[in-house]
């Protein structure tokens, strides 16, 4: 038992520790979207099993109950298409939440040359969303805020000739 405060683990670790395939599909996955360790793509993993068991649950249910508010919400955070429904949600895959991370985000946009360097002008404090800014990788782009991704206006990375965005005019 742990102490009172302390948080809890919010991710599951895998049944088995040594599963070629597994480790071989976590290690391109951790490669692709630029995370730090394992724990971060299991997070992810965590994050869509939670979504699973909510629509199961929804609509294994009766009556009333339509789940209006749980598709609005995955709707909003853009892991569902505005014309997906609950059903949709059990085919999602873990790649669906992590391409609504903002420092995939950044990346695709094209502030960054690679993942890592997004990663590293999130955790610098370079990057603002909609104006605040966010310096956590993890945090979930709504699709009201993607197009007010930009540098932060005291940064000096705003300067298009700036080493690091080298590659980026290109």
């Amino acid at each position: 038992m742990g102490l009172p405060g302390e948080n809890t683990k919010f991710y599951e670790t895998p049944n088995h520790p040594y599963q070629g395939e597994r480790i071989a599909e976590e290690s391109d996955l951790l490669s692709r979207y630029g995370l730090k360790n394992k724990e971060e793509l299991w997070r992810a993993q965590s994050e869509l099993r939670d979504y699973r068991r909510e629509a199961r649950s929804l609509l294994g249910q009766t009556g009333e109950v339509s789940g209006d508010e749980f598709v609005t919400r995955l709707q909003r955070i853009g892991i569902l298409s505005a014309e997906e429904g609950l059903d949709d949600v059990l085919s999602l895959d873990v790649t669906d939440v992590l391409e609504r991370r903002l420092q995939t985000i950044v990346y695709r946009d094209g502030l960054a040359n690679t993942v890592s360097q997004a990663r590293q002008f999130l955790n610098h404090g370079h990057i603002t969303v909609d104006g605040r800014r966010v310096t956590a990788p993890s945090y979930k782009v709504e699709v009201s805020e993607e197009d007010a991704i930009a540098f932060d206006e005291t940064s000096e990375l705003t300067d298009e000739l700036h080493p690091a965005r080298a590659g980026a005019q290109e």
